[in-house]
């Protein structure tokens, strides 16, 4: 089992977080916040990754400080449970359709951090979540999973559908790209390193 453990803590975050890729979509999430609690459950659910996080953020000031570290946790974590990479598939790019939104994630595990977020919302606001944190999220993550991945919004009119479709699409995109195939020798790259 690709396993992690993750702590994290700082004046203005305490997190832990337990990983397992090779889980079935078991997620206990509960970071104060509760549209992103239903990302990431979603995002787990879809990616067939177990999780177990928690987060005491200083959400009094704002939901900045937990959303970005979240994504710096769930990032190392997978670093971390990905460990040397040899036999993964590497990439996969999904197109994920919810209801009249549909969205197109791809990654790659390439050691290379670079997120590409080509989605412009209409809302500020989902219910209390602030929008511009979706980007914030994926920026911590792909700089501490060490990814690349490019997120396109293809259609969609409902910020809430939006999200959701991204954060499904990320969590299928995970389970594609880190499949573990015998015909795969050693690491997918002809440099023999990722």
């Amino acid at each position: 089992m690709r396993k992690a453990e993750i702590k994290r803590k700082t004046k203005e975050t305490d997190i832990l977080l337990l990983l397992n890729l090779d889980g079935k979509g078991n997620a206990e999430i509960d970071t104060g916040i509760g549209f992103f609690n239903h990302m990431l459950d979603l995002m787990c659910k879809h990616g067939f990754l177990d999780i177990k996080l928690k987060c005491i953020g200083d959400i009094d000031v704002d939901n900045h400080h937990t959303v970005e570290d979240i994504g710096i946790v769930l990032g190392k974590g997978l670093k971390q449970a990905i460990k040397d990479k040899k036999g993964i598939t590497r990439y996969a790019t999904v197109f994920t359709p919810m209801d009249e939104a549909l969205s197109m994630v791809s990654v790659d595990f390439s050691g290379r951090s670079y997120l590409h977020f080509g989605v412009n919302f209409e809302r500020e606001y989902v219910g209390k979540f602030e929008t511009e944190l979706v980007e914030e999220f994926f920026r911590a993550f792909v700089n501490n999973a060490e990814i690349t991945l490019h997120i396109n919004l293809q259609y969609g009119k409902n910020t809430h559908h939006i999200v959701e479709s991204i954060f499904k699409g990320l969590g299928r995109a995970i389970d594609k790209a880190t499949m573990v195939l015998d015909r795969i020798d050693g690491v997918l790259s002809t440099k023999g390193y990722l």
